[in-house]
């Protein structure tokens, strides 16, 4: 079982970034609102997920870096249970919108919930249209 999160499974292409904030469905769950969007055709063979903290929330560099990281780590080890090869391939944006610093365990049950809504496509559609 592969457990990694190479370049190919980050979302990095500006055209699929602006993309995924136009015509994606959002959904919130504290400490984060989630976008997604079904990935265009031949895109890619894999989920691509995108990784936000807000500068305005948190001012310190150290800080936004820690839940960047704590984030990337909770998906990596929670997407091969939940995002299964045959779903069709998703966009996924994890914006974090908390002021507060959160533990790893808060984050990885949060994201782990985020993954099962968007597995069984329950997302609430509030559409940024």
């Amino acid at each position: 079982m592969n457990f990694r999160l190479g370049k190919n499974e980050r979302l990095h292409s500006k055209k699929l970034i602006k993309e995924l904030f136009d015509k994606g469905s959002s959904f919130f769950l504290y400490p984060f609102k989630v976008v997604v969007l079904d990935a265009p055709v031949g895109v890619n063979a894999t989920h691509q997920v995108l990784f936000s903290v807000s500068k305005k929330k948190l001012r310190k560099a150290v800080d936004r870096n820690l839940i960047k990281r704590r984030m990337k780590e909770a998906y990596r080890l929670q997407k091969a249970e939940i995002l299964a090869p045959e779903l069709p391939k998703k966009l996924i944006g994890l914006i974090y919108v908390s002021s507060e610093l959160a533990t790893f365990q808060t984050i990885e049950k949060k994201i782990t919930k985020i993954l099962k809504t968007i597995a069984e496509g329950n997302q609430s559609t509030n559409n940024n249209t």
